[in-house]
């Protein structure tokens, strides 16, 4: 397995993680509220099942984003070599790993860490198009492309 490909199996892990994680939530909630509705009436009873559908709502949201990042990261082809970077280059400069992706967690892998950006994002668009010694700068940090796999 390449580099990038553990990196790639690194971040689908962690989506799918996170995937499963939401949708327990969601399910238990449904349950909760299923069972509530069953047992009470009243102001309280309509307050606290109306905060669980808004509980809900958000856990759908946040599951439908984490979705939409898997589905980016599964399109990625890691066996492409990029002369530009693009979606799934690995971008080393002189200061940090970046891999072209979606906006996701640091991850260290081989004692290397890695910083997922997504093409949108302000270093992210910046980078996109840029050629091996090419430099880029965000916030005041100055990054120089020393390699793109």
């Amino acid at each position: 397995m390449t580099f990038k490909q553990k990196i790639k199996s690194h971040y689908q892990k962690l989506l799918s993680e996170k995937i499963n994680e939401l949708r327990f939530m969601i399910s238990d909630l449904a349950q909760d509220a299923q069972n509530d509705a069953k047992g009470s009436a009243g102001d309280k009873h309509e307050t606290a099942l109306s905060m669980m559908h808004l509980e809900q709502e958000k856990l759908n949201q946040k599951l439908a984003e984490i979705i939409s990042q898997k589905n980016i990261v599964d399109k990625i082809d890691t066996d492409s070599i990029h002369a530009k970077v693009a979606l799934g280059s690995l971008v080393q400069t002189n200061e940090m790993l970046f891999y072209i992706s979606a906006a996701l967690p640091k991850i260290q892998i081989e004692n290397k860490m890695i910083i997922a950006v997504s093409p949108q994002s302000p270093l992210g668009s910046q980078l996109i198009g840029k050629n091996l010694g090419d430099e880029v700068e965000i916030n005041k940090n100055r990054f120089q492309i020393k390699s793109i796999t």
